[in-house]
This record gives structure tokens, sequence and C-alpha cells, in this order.
């Protein structure tokens, strides 16, 4: 059966899957209206107390829906953040903590983090297999966006040459992401920090605005890019070439006068020769190099873990809730009480009270368990909005098949749990329902 199963594609196990959470749900209700039609009475049932129906309906959508906002935007989240780092093949650093490195050099946050020098940056980009070796220099901000120093090939490279208007080639030009609120021609001073840890006093430094890339979905949308000499210039240091070539941008440059730098990213044009990298620069006492995408799926099985504690909270909550719609329900078939006797005391049979019981309490459940889908899409939808403002990180979190199988699972218990009502009416006394 293993081997069966394995053997099947992944849309094809997603669709068993599926099949195989609401098998019991189809075979309980076959069962329980096997020879009855109870529908004309359960929706005059349904039409009757409609009001109190609707708003157990709607507890139980909304209930739904936020289990599987949650659930789609941990997916969204882990596809976003990996999206976000894929232009950063390989980062050199000091040594450290990857993590830290990772989120300083690709989403922009600030950190505090030794420097490598520029005998270690011109090693990094004389190697043969290095197509690209960019430095990059934090620490200042305008507005705050981050701006970061660094070469005009890596402008090009994050941006893939989708830039509107051109690459900074003088020491007092910029290129500005999609989400920064400069155009084309706007001077700026920046000012020292990021953050909340800013400071309010803009250096003398001021820089014109060549250049605006197009969205990458990345934070890179709200950072400011500028030449690495500039940064280095505006603190009062030397700018990575010797005096006779101070109007120099990008490299190469000239170790004596290179202040430092926090991380080189590594870009090759053959993926065994970034392994081939990883591997030399990581033997190195000096430097560390490491894949942000590995140390992203370190994360992300911690955060399967996380998703696989929400899911199992998830249901167990629409369980609990649902259990709650159903205590109401029994208070509320009460009102059918008088109605339902009855019909047994003209001859109907149990089972065809216990069918229109559950087909009662089953539909209610259904119902709000298809509205939870609409109250799920609607959010993700804001939820990723939040994310995406608070990370600028682009997020999308459309349903898939997991929620599918949530919504499954959820339909097949609730379907169980509509028979307890049911079972509670049959083994009513007549005579007590009659009497009310």
């Amino acid at each position: 059966m293993a081997a069966i199963w394995t053997e099947l594609s992944a849309l094809q196990q997603d669709i068993a899957l599926l099949l195989g959470l609401l098998l019991p749900a189809v075979l309980i209700g076959a069962l329980v209206l096997r020879g009855f039609h109870p529908a004309p009475l359960v929706r005059a049932m349904l039409w009757r107390f409609r009001w109190p129906n609707a708003l157990f309906v709607l507890l139980i959508a909304v209930s739904l829906g936020i289990g599987i906002g949650l659930l789609a935007q941990e997916r969204g989240l882990r596809r976003g953040t990996a999206a976000a780092a894929d232009k950063f093949d390989l980062i050199v650093s000091a040594p450290g903590s990857e993590v830290t490195m990772m989120l300083a050099a690709v989403y922009l946050q600030p950190s505090d983090v030794p420097l490598l020098s520029g005998d270690i940056f011109n090693v990094v980009a004389g190697n043969e297999n290095v197509a690209l070796a960019a430095p990059l220099a934090f620490g200042d901000s305008f507005q705050g966006a981050s701006v970061v120093g660094t070469t005009p090939e890596f402008v090009s490279y994050l941006s893939d040459g989708r830039i509107d208007g051109a690459v900074f080639s003088e020491h007092e030009q910029a290129v500005v992401g999609a989400a920064v609120p400069l155009r084309i021609g706007d001077t700026f001073k920046p000012a020292h920090g990021v953050g909340d840890g800013a400071d309010h006093d803009a250096h003398d430094h001021a820089l014109t605005v060549v250049g605006r890339m197009e969205p990458t979905g990345t934070p890179w949308d709200r950072a400011i890019l500028i030449p690495v000499e500039a940064v280095w210039e505006t603190h009062g240091l030397a700018n990575g070439h010797a005096p006779e070539h101070g109007d120099q941008i990008g490299p190469p440059f000239d170790a004596a006068y290179f202040p430092g730098t926090p991380a080189i990213i590594v870009h090759a044009e053959a993926l065994w020769a970034n392994y081939a990298l990883r591997s030399e620069f990581t033997r190195d006492a000096e430097t560390m190099a490491f894949f942000p995408g590995a140390v992203l799926s370190r994360l992300y099985r911690v955060m399967g873990d996380v998703r696989q504690a929400m899911s199992v909270m998830s249901l167990v909550t629409q369980v609990l809730v649902a259990a709650s719609v159903l205590v109401g329900l029994l208070i509320l078939i009460r009102l059918f009480q008088r109605q339902l006797a009855l019909l047994r005391a003209l001859g109907a049979p149990a089972r065809f009270v216990f069918a229109v019981v559950w087909s009662y309490a089953a539909a209610l459940l259904l119902v709000g368990a298809l509205l939870g889908v609409l109250v799920g899409q609607a959010a993700t939808w804001a939820l990723s909005a939040i994310l995406t403002s608070r990370t600028d990180i682009a997020i999308q979190a459309p349903l898939g098949w997991p929620e599918a199988h949530f919504v499954a699972g959820f339909v097949t218990l609730s379907t169980v749990l509509a028979l307890l009502p049911a079972v509670t009416v049959m083994r009513q006394s007549i005579v007590k329902g009659l009497r009310g």
C-alpha cells in the first residue's frame, strides 16, 4: 500500500487525501438518509428559525475562516521569504551567526557584525569561479528607508536591469527602491542609524536620485542603493581606492584603502561553483560562507513543526466550536420538540425523525464550513497585506490543498457530532415531547 502511495503524483495524493477525509461523512449521510427524504421538512425548519440558524452558521464560518487564514499565511510567509532571498546565492562574512548575517544582508535588519578586510574581498572577487562579488555597507537611512552602499554591478543584478533611469556612476548618485518616496532628480541627505535608533541630524553628503528599480517584492523595495564609496566617505573613511583613483566607482578595490564590509554577496554562474566557493571560504578562519536558502530551510523545519501544532490546535478549536454550536442546536431543537413528537405519534419511524434532526444540524455545519472558506480567503488577504506592510516582503497566500484538507476534516468531524442531537431526540419519550 505504501508503495502505491509513493508512486502517486503530488496532485493525486492531495486528491486521494481529500476524498479519504470526506468519505466518512458521505458514508454517514448515506446510512442516515437511506430510505428517507427529509429535505422538505429540513428546509422548513431552517426557514422557520432563520435568524438563530444564521447566527450559528456565522459562528462556524468566522472560526473556521480564521483557522484557514492562519494556516495559509504560514505558507505564504515561507514563499515570500524564499523569494526575497532568491538573488542571494552565497554570502561571505566574518564568522558568527548565519541567521543574523542573513537578516542583515538579505532582509536589511540592523545588526552589529564584524567587517571583512580589503585583502579578503580581493581574494573572493579574484576567484576564477566568481561572476559577481559585491560589498555591502549599512548604517544610514533616510525617512525610514535603509541606505545601502554597494556596486553598480550588484544594482543591475538585483533588479535584473529593470531600472527606470540609470544606475549610479558617480559618488553623489543613488538608485531607490520602488517603495521609497523619492523621484528621479530628487536630492536627499542620509542620516546615521537605521530604524528607531536613527539620528535626526543628516550627514552633509547630499545625493541625487538617478534611477528607480521596479518592484521586487523584497525589503530592497524600501532601500536606497548608493556607491559603497559614498558610504565610506560620508563617515570620514577612505573610499576603497588610492588617491589617484579617488573618483572610481566599484571594483577593483585597493586593500590598503578598503575600510571593510560586513558582507560580500557572491554569485557564480555554475551551481557547482557555489558549493566549491562555500567550501573554500568556510575553511578560512577569517571568513564564513553560507547559502541563505540553506539557513531558511532550517528555519522552515522549525516553522513546519509550528505549522503542525497550529493545524492540530485549529482543528481542536473548530471541534470545540462545532460542539458549542451543537449544544445550541440541542436547545434550538427543543422548539421543534412537539412537532417531532407529533410526527412519531402519527407513525413516522424513529429513524425518520433521526434523519431529520441529523440533516438539520449537518446542513448548518456544512453551510458554515463553506462560508468559512470565503471568510478564510478574506482573512488571508488581510493578513498578507498587514505582513507585507510590516516586513516589506511581498506575501501572497492563496488557499491550497492543505486548507482543503483542513475543511474536509472539519466537515467529517461535524457530521459525526451532528449524530448527538439526533440520538437525543430519537430516545426522547413521545408523550413527554407532546407535553412540551
